[in-house]
């Protein structure tokens, strides 16, 4: 286990503020107060020896994808979870922890044995060349969940791996094996997991599984009318001691594929999944109607599901540097939701073109208020000038019922040299009427990021709050340092 300690860390006032603050009620939007400067959570790689995981482009020191949650027994104890070494095609040597038990001012960092550098053997289970797709839950009792998709390298076995602490994540179970394919013809993506707010007992997994129409198994093979993608589910009821049999909860779908699958738990116990439904042909024109955010309910506990329902078109386009027209790999095509935890209002945030008359993206955010049953129409949330695209959103709801969302955008980009990009937060006090924004991190150069299929900080991005207090845990480039392209960082943004 290594530790940081920085010589500039967050304020006592804002480190206690995280656990006193109290619930107000609305108010009108005004400035957070962000503190300054961003920690650093993360450090030099403890997998920078492994050999393991080739071929590909390795990025020795680069983390991206994080994911974070708070102790509700402890605010003080904040975990998150990033990928550590990634490669230029798919995962990372492995997950990297990140451990704070005084509300953000320093981190440890430890790791499960998800893989072969972090320790995974045949024996404990954890015997793969790589591990992606970072998540973490808390449940009531204090009980920490990680999950990760651990594959081989040439990524044609993928399985669904979870260990539990009961440390706050200074230590980690050996992981349970959910799900595992050897199989050119199937794929376990994008998986999450989410503890039961009502029940400690209770915690929920939820990924994509693949169905390819031929044995190349290749995302390019999209355009198939045969390629198929089903929502996979499994829960423990009894703590993670063991886990129900992974089965799908929508699919077979013929000629439908999901991704982005993610459960929050309403205050009434009922569940919602969102996720990302394409209908028809991959590849189709943004304006083709073919792409959708859904949800799905259960109000069983998982036991059954309701039918997708919409909750609007995603129109997102892909993202490009202004400058050179690389691509950049960002959140497209992945909702994030979050829940009140007083109304049990449901927010859901993604990237939509349809603001910009699909020329870039923008961020795109509905409400219910009705447990997920009816969806309001799309507005634009981001602050971002005309013309400049934002991406990677996250939504949070606070004590006080403050919404907000954070995202990335090229605003402050020049034609010299460079990416320069921004960290934002937007905020709502009044339910989603009226936003304002303000700026967390940069500029950093983002061409310094590491290349997985456009320059990557991650197709998801942590944010938390503590109180009426929110915590984003995000990536950013080391501008022009090749030797260490990105970190992680925390801050807090509350009243």
């Amino acid at each position: 286990m290594c530790v940081t300690r920085l010589p500039r860390p967050l304020s006592r006032p804002v480190a206690f503020a995280l656990l006193t603050v109290l619930a107000t009620g609305p108010a009108a939007a005004g400035p957070l107060t962000v503190s300054s400067p961003p920690v650093l959570a993360s450090g030099p790689s403890p997998f920078a020896a492994c050999t393991v995981g080739g071929p590909g482009t390795l990025y020795v020191n680069a983390e991206v994808e994080p994911r974070i949650a708070v102790n509700p027994m402890n605010p003080d104890n904040l975990v998150a979870v990033w990928q550590q070494d990634r490669w230029s095609n798919g995962g990372a040597h492995g997950l990297v922890t990140g451990a704070s038990f005084d509300g953000g001012q320093t981190w440890s960092r430890t790791w499960a044995h998800f893989s072969l550098c972090s320790g995974g053997t045949a024996a404990n289970g954890g015997n793969y060349d790589r591990a992606s797709d970072p998540w973490v839950s808390f449940a009531p009792n204090g009980h920490a969940y990680q999950i990760s998709l651990s594959a081989s390298a040439n990524l044609f076995t993928s399985a669904i791996l979870v260990s539990k602490s009961t440390t706050g994540g200074h230590t980690w179970s050996e992981p349970i094996t959910l799900a595992r394919d050897d199989s050119f013809f199937h794929f376990n993506d994008k998986e999450s997991i989410t503890a039961d707010s009502t029940d400690p007992q209770l915690v929920y997994a939820v990924w994509d599984r693949s169905r390819f129409p031929s044995e190349n198994a290749d995302f390019n093979a999209l355009h198939s009318a045969a390629f198929r993608g089903d929502i996979i589910f499994s829960r423990t009821t009894n703590a993670g001691a063991s886990w129900e049999p992974a089965r799908a909860i929508l699919g077979p779908n013929n000629n439908e594929f999901t991704i982005g699958n993610q459960i929050v738990v309403l205050p009434d116990g009922t569940l919602v999944d969102v996720f990302n439904l394409l209908k028809g042909s991959g590849h189709q024109p943004v304006q083709s109607g073919q792409t959708f955010v859904a949800v799905i309910r259960s109000t069983d506990k998982g036991l059954t599901w309701s039918q997708p329902i919409i909750v609007d078109f995603d129109f997102s386009v892909p993202v490009r540097d202004p400058d050179t027209g690389a691509p950049v790999r960002t959140g497209e095509g992945l909702p994030d939701i979050a829940v009140d935890p007083d109304t049990g209002a449901l927010y859901v945030a993604w990237t939509d073109g349809r603001f910009s008359g699909f020329t870039h993206d923008d961020i795109a955010l509905s409400k219910s208020t009705d447990g997920g049953l009816t969806w309001s129409p799309a507005v634009k949330v981001n602050a971002t000038p005309a013309g400049v695209a934002a991406f990677t959103p996250t939504v949070r709801v606070a004590a006080d019922g403050t919404v907000a969302v954070t995202y990335y955008d090229f605003r402050n980009n020049t034609p010299d040299p460079g990416l320069p990009t921004d960290y934002w937060i937007v905020h709502s006090h009044d339910g989603g009427e009226t936003w304002a924004e303000d700026h967390i991190a940069g500029s950093f150069d983002l061409q310094t990021a590491p290349v997985a299929r456009g320059l990557f900080l991650g197709d998801y991005q942590g944010l938390t709050s503590v109180g009426d207090v929110f915590v984003p845990f995000f990536i950013q480039t080391n501008s022009g340092n090749t030797a260490n392209r990105t970190d992680a960082f925390a801050v807090t943004a509350g009243p």
